[in-house]
């Protein structure tokens, strides 16, 4: 099996070259398709540096136009049999590929999402943070019928197939809804593993807040009830 990783960047100077090391230093056939959505704080410059490489394909936005659409531009470019979703912040791990994947190698899932809520270490750090996920992930619950624990985490690993039976259109982070939606609607097996969180705070540069909580209820909403 070969993972296709797509890493949205958007402003991570400081962590995407030891992100982009750890996804190298797993050992699975792989492609790494790294997409810049419009960084400004010098991120750009620093991939723009990169060697040729035959395992990474790097990606330039135009502009920031939010982590749906750099997925997206991510996924159009995905050759791989299993798609890996990686934010290149260092909160999460690349060494648990491995137990990501197991469910999907195994043929009991087609979709395998990485809770933070499943008794995996991770950092103690912001209550309202945390509460504003589960609430989310319940009210995503209720119209999906699924039992997620987590369904906003960024780990989300998927067969490759998946990509042409669904059809995604939020730009920012909306994704991880309408992801969910999209997918419940599609029949796919669906499991969770547990994993670490390494979380950041706001000043250690940490880009969602409450309004993209409110958005997500939005978000929410409209890929169930208005689909």
């Amino acid at each position: 099996m070969k993972l296709s990783i797509v890493i949205p960047v958007y402003n991570e100077k400081n962590t995407v070259l030891e992100l982009l090391a750890r996804v190298r230093a797993t050992g699975f056939e792989k492609e790494i398709i790294l997409v810049d959505d419009g960084s400004t704080d010098g991120t750009r410059e620093i991939l723009r540096g990169l060697g040729p490489s035959e395992d990474l394909t790097v990606v330039y936005q135009p502009g920031n136009r939010g982590k749906g659409a750099a997925l997206r531009a991510g996924f159009a470019r995905v050759t791989g049999d299993i798609v890996v979703i990686q934010d290149a912040d260092l909160e999460y791990d690349p060494a648990e590929y491995g137990n990501l994947l197991r469910p999907i190698l195994d043929d009991q899932a087609d979709v395998v999402y990485g809770s933070r809520f499943l008794s995996g270490p991770h950092r103690v750090l912001l209550f309202w943070h945390s509460v504003g996920n589960r609430a989310l992930t319940l009210l995503s619950n209720i119209f999906t019928d699924l039992n997620l624990t987590d369904m906003e985490t960024c780990y989300k690993v998927f067969r490759a197939e998946i990509l042409g039976r669904i059809t995604l259109c939020e730009d920012r982070f909306g994704f991880e809804p309408e992801f969910t939606a999209r997918i419940s609607r599609a029949g796919c097996r669906i499991y969770e593993v547990p994993i670490s969180y390494h979380g950041r705070d706001y000043a250690a540069g940490k880009k969602i807040g409450w309004k993209d909580g409110v958005a997500a209820v939005y978000f929410i909403l409209k890929h169930n009830l208005f689909r």
